[in-house]
């Protein structure tokens, strides 16, 4: 028996170390919306996250996957990107959309705000009734919906040490005392 980590719950599978993950799911534990087009890895139809990343599900032994977090399109639930597709209305007969969307999100997570050539870089799957530019719109859709993350707080200079004194090592009535001598009083010229 194999463990699999597969949309947040620990899944136990009998299955050949070698066995494609693409059969485990659809097969043993009825995820069929993960689809099989190719077999070879080039489609994209099977594309699923694998830590995160859009990875092709019919090339992965279930062997490399003992441990991972795995995410099929049964485990994204409201997502923009789904939201986006409906408004745009993407899919024409629908077989490459899931793929289609898990690449997108796997997209969106690594680059928030996509330019053309980001997409046309990034977005390798393959659609059968070629619905490209509205993949395109439905991607620049869902970008502009999802919050930008906050940027990173700035690092320090090179060099410079930031310390904050721990509360014990402060003198409260000295701190005090130095404060309200370093007033000017009000009259004085400063």
């Amino acid at each position: 028996m194999i463990e699999l980590n597969i949309n947040g719950q620990a899944i136990r599978v009998d299955a050949e170390l070698d066995t494609p993950l693409l059969w485990v799911l659809r097969e043993q534990l009825g995820m069929t919306g993960t689809k099989f087009g190719c077999g070879i890895g080039m489609c994209g139809a099977c594309t699923i996250h694998f830590a995160g990343s859009a990875v092709r599900s019919c090339v992965l032994p279930v062997g490399g996957a003992i441990g991972v977090p795995i995410t099929t399109i049964e485990g994204l639930s409201e997502h923009p990107v789904q939201e986006a597709w409906i408004e745009e209305q993407v899919p024409q007969c629908g077989y490459c959309q899931s793929g289609q969307i898990m690449a997108a999100v796997a997209l969106l997570a690594q680059k928030p705000r996509p330019t053309d050539e980001d997409i046309d870089t990034m977005m390798t799957n393959l659609c059968r009734c070629a619905t490209y530019d509205r993949i395109r719109k439905g991607i620049q859709r869902a970008a502009s919906s999802i919050p930008l993350p906050a940027p990173p707080e700035p690092s320090p200079p090179v060099g410079v040490e930031l310390s904050v004194p721990a509360e014990e090592d402060v003198d409260i009535e000295k701190a005090t005392e130095e404060a309200a001598t370093s007033v000017p009083d009000e009259g004085s010229a400063q």
